[in-house]
């Protein structure tokens, strides 16, 4: 499979995909597309940096893999395509941004890429998925891949917002350098952990703004759709 990834990152994480393993990794997302159905589509695999450069990226949120449902996944974390129901995790997120912000409407579309646009690079730990198979992907070795990229955005950029919910994304974001970056964590929006009062009332739109203002960077504009 060719390695659909633009040339600003390639330099960035060049270290990275010339180990061996990555070129095998390639080769293994290469067959799984030929012989099974699995999202997102292989030109929005790295969506995710596509849509967020290195050098604007202000906040990352950190996901577990794409939606497997067809026609959801496009290559951001939470995020789906226009048009599709939105799903309980995203609602939820929506729901604690609205309640956080004062904001009287919930946005009706579930596509981030205007959040991406603006600096939030939204990555799943694995980039693949099967389809109606969550975590199908996960013994590949994409966590590897985006633990890497997670260390060189917390070595070589400063006054950075990581989100991190729920368990997986803590042990994910567990060697990120919390002296030099602003490092939120709480429950995470599912609708088991949200109910269960672990996600309701982070406020963590607020405080991502309040901390990217204090640092003389434009806070996101999290209702912008």
């Amino acid at each position: 499979m060719q390695l659909q990834l633009n040339s600003k990152w390639r330099a960035i994480l060049a270290e990275e995909i010339q180990q061996p393993y990555f070129s095998e990794l390639l080769g293994i997302v290469d067959l799984e597309y030929q012989n099974h159905t699995c999202y997102p589509p292989k030109d929005l695999i790295f969506s995710a940096f596509e849509q967020c450069s290195f050098s604007h990226t202000k906040v990352v949120i950190i996901g577990q893999d794409p939606y497997h449902g067809k026609g959801e996944a496009n290559g951001l974390c939470f995020s789906v395509n226009d048009g599709i129901k939105i799903p309980p995790s995203l609602r939820n997120i929506y729901r604690e941004l609205v309640d956080d912000l004062g904001n009287i409407f919930i946005p009706n579309s579930g596509n981030l890429e205007s959040w991406a646009n603006q600096g939030v690079l939204l990555l799943n730990a694995g980039l693949t998925v099967r389809e109606d198979l969550p975590n199908s992907h996960k013994h590949l070795q994409w966590g590897q891949f985006t633990d890497a990229v997670i260390q060189k955005i917390s070595d070589e950029k400063e006054h950075v917002v990581f989100l991190l919910w729920g368990s997986f994304a803590h042990k994910k974001g567990a060697k990120i350098n919390r002296e030099k970056h602003l490092v939120l964590e709480s429950g995470h929006p599912s609708p088991m952990s949200a109910n269960q009062g672990k996600w309701f009332g982070n406020k963590h739109f607020s405080k991502t703004n309040a901390y990217l203002e204090s640092k003389g960077l434009k806070p996101i504009n999290w209702l912008n759709q």
